[in-house]
């Protein structure tokens, strides 16, 4: 259990939270969630004891294995694979003392640390990184690869893969997701339902949250709650309670009441009937949930562009790639206004590509593709936030866009961003990722296109701002292409999909769900041939393991009496040796010669025979079970 009695955390001057009291216990799947800044990744630093409470108690029974991602992946020349191995410390432990065992040619030793490496399956953790780092997105061939030729994104892929690979009794994940694509999301929300420790995950994936956790753990307003059930059941509780607010319910009614309202003008024009049919599909929902983001910092729309042709851009047997490698062939897609399009496809298939050449930042290799005098194109890629000028404030920014507008227009604007005060006129440097992406997000929103094209755009967002995002994309008049990761989003904003695998762009007719299902099967059979193609080597390997142990424990067995009898041949030999020297000594003392010890004389020359005998035959026997030593240790 983890324990939390009447716990206050600062950081700074800022009162984080104070008089907080809640347990988690043991298998329990918590989402930790709160606005940014409210305290969630301090939380996790006070149960790696990095951060100490200034009032109350954080207990946790002694001995829990904690394993976290770290945040930082130096440029190493360790294969990935191996480097994911290192998560699991017991193991590398057992395996150092396993290697001295051995240069010491200590058996019995040797012996112990093989049936712990057994009772920690070591003998099956190269299988089972390779299957984590399949999950996250790896090909077998990178497994090899040093992690210095990795970029930033997958190396934060190597330290998920690293925490996954720990056997830890509590794991804690901060924003896991946020260097995946959609499949291997999930992939890792699978995994993560099988896991049999604590978890504690941060994330602003609704879906994720719905899927993993039992329970949410929500800072608000310097406290922290811990509700039963996963993210929806939190929201709808939480949305019961806001509504009671009477000014909250009205709002709430508005908004129900304005998409009402756009459905009964537009259900039945064909332009918009789509946008019709979007609204439709998550106005029951939004019903349910909405009050909870009554309280939002974020409150913006997308204007009607200023011109809107009804056929944007269309590709004829377009290919698509750089150089002479070609990544997709024969694309053909047409794009008219009020189309909502969603991209699926592994990583690496081609979808940022095909954004790429959509915007027009990347020229097809071949074929046709024909835009709209009138098109005006919104292209929201994460390398855009490192074009931002650092040293400008997000309202000159917007200035660069329009230099007549009012400087009162652009702040009430920037304020539906949540950029208010020292926000709007102070440089962008300090700002966040998540800030950043804002900032990018609402000069795309000013500038009215009328094609969308988004890239990953909820990285860094949090729950609040993809929520209203995702509000501000269903009232979007124009042509949307979004890839994400969020299948909230995905859902909530688009009505068609186009499945990018293989080289080519088709269309595909089923949901969200049936997709996972496909992408399960696909892993399953990759896996399975994968497993094909090496089982005489796995097997063989697995055999040689397998033989050696036991051809260890029988040669444990063999030698452990050989070497007992040279033991005792060696002891007796010593016993014989001595008791020749007594009867030599006395033989060489020529008084036992005289006519007085005849007798003596006689019984002394037959032990000196019966010794001599004996300690020949004990020699032989000695010689005999040396050489059997030998070979079995050879």
């Amino acid at each position: 259990m983890i324990n939390f009695t009447d716990v206050a955390l600062r950081r700074g001057g800022q009162l984080l939270f104070e008089k907080v009291t809640f347990t988690i216990h043991q298998g329990q799947r918590v989402g930790v969630t709160g606005v940014n800044g409210c305290g969630k990744s301090s939380l996790f630093a006070m149960i790696r004891d990095q951060l100490h409470s200034d009032a109350g108690e954080l207990t946790l029974p002694p001995g829990q294995v904690i394993a976290h991602v770290a945040q930082e992946t130096p440029a190493l020349d360790r294969a990935a694979i191996d480097y994911a191995i290192d998560g699991d410390a017991e193991l590398r432990v057992v395996e150092a003392q396993l290697a001295e065992a051995e240069a010491m040619d200590d058996g019995n030793r040797q012996a112990q640390l093989h049936a712990r490496l057994e009772a920690v399956d070591g003998y099956t953790s190269r299988s089972r990184a390779a299957r984590l780092l399949h999950g996250l997105g790896f090909t077998t061939a990178q497994e090899s690869s040093p992690v210095k030729n990795f970029s930033g994104g997958w190396r934060m892929r190597l330290n998920l893969a690293q925490a996954l690979m720990c056997r830890s009794d509590i794991l804690l994940l901060d924003e896991p997701t946020n260097h995946l694509d959609l499949d291997a999301v999930m992939w890792l929300q699978a995994w993560l339902t099988q896991y049999q420790g604590t978890l504690l995950l941060i994330s602003h994936d609704r879906d994720f949250l719905d899927d993993v956790t039992t329970h949410i753990a929500h800072i608000e307003q310097g406290g922290i709650e811990l509700y039963t059930g996963n993210y929806s059941a939190f929201e709808k509780r939480r949305a019961e309670r806001l509504a009671q607010q009477q000014s909250a319910y009205v709002k709430q009614q508005e908004e129900i009441a304005h998409i009402h309202s756009f459905v009964t003008r537009f259900k039945a024009k064909a332009s918009k009937a789509k946008q019709a049919q979007s609204r439709l599909k998550t106005l029951e929902r939004m019903e349910v949930i909405s009050a909870a983001h009554i309280d939002s910092p974020f409150h913006f729309t997308f204007l009607e562009p200023e011109k809107l042709p009804h056929m944007l851009l269309q590709m004829r047997d377009v290919g698509i790639g750089y150089g002479d490698k070609i990544i997709l062939s024969n694309v053909k897609l047409e794009l008219a206004s009020g189309d909502r399009v969603g991209l699926l496809g592994a990583n690496g298939a081609g979808k940022s590509t095909l954004i790429k050449v959509l915007a027009d930042t990347l020229a097809p290799v071949s074929g046709d593709v024909t835009r709209a005098q009138d098109l005006h194109i919104g292209y929201f890629a994460q390398h855009q936030l490192e074009q931002l000028h650092l040293d400008e404030s997000p309202l000159q920014h917007l200035l660069r866009l329009d230099p007549r507008a009012r400087d009162q227009a652009l702040r009430d604007f920037l304020g539906g961003f949540a950029f208010h005060g020292d926000k709007v006129t102070g440089p962008v440097a300090p700002f966040s990722g998540g800030e950043k992406a804002r900032l990018v997000l609402a000069m795309l929103v000013y500038q009215r296109p009328n094609l969308l094209l988004l890239d990953e755009p909820t990285n860094h967002l949090d729950l609040e701002m993809r929520h209203a995002l995702s509000v501000a994309l269903q009232g979007f008049e124009g042509a949307l292409v979004v890839i994400s990761h969020d299948r909230h989003m995905l859902r909530s904003v688009t009505d068609r999909w186009l499945w990018v695998d293989d080289g080519c762009v088709t269309p595909f007719d089923g949901d969200l769900e049936s997709y996972r299902q496909q992408m399960v099967a696909r892993r399953d059979m990759d896996e399975a041939v994968e497993v094909s193609s090496t089982a005489e080597v796995g097997q063989n390997s697995q055999l040689a393991r397998k033989e050696r142990r036991q051809q260890d424990a029988e040669q444990r067995r063999a030698l452990k009496p050989l070497q007992n009898r040279l033991k005792k041949l060696e002891q007796r030999m010593e016993q014989l040796n001595a008791q020749k020297g007594e009867v030599e000594h006395v033989l060489a003392d020529g008084a036992i010669y005289g006519d007085a010890e005849k007798e003596r004389l006689k019984a002394l020359l037959a032990q000196q025979v019966s010794i001599s005998t004996e300690l020949d035959d004990v020699e032989a026997e000695w010689i005999e079970v040396s050489e059997s030593l030998e070979t079995l240790t050879e």
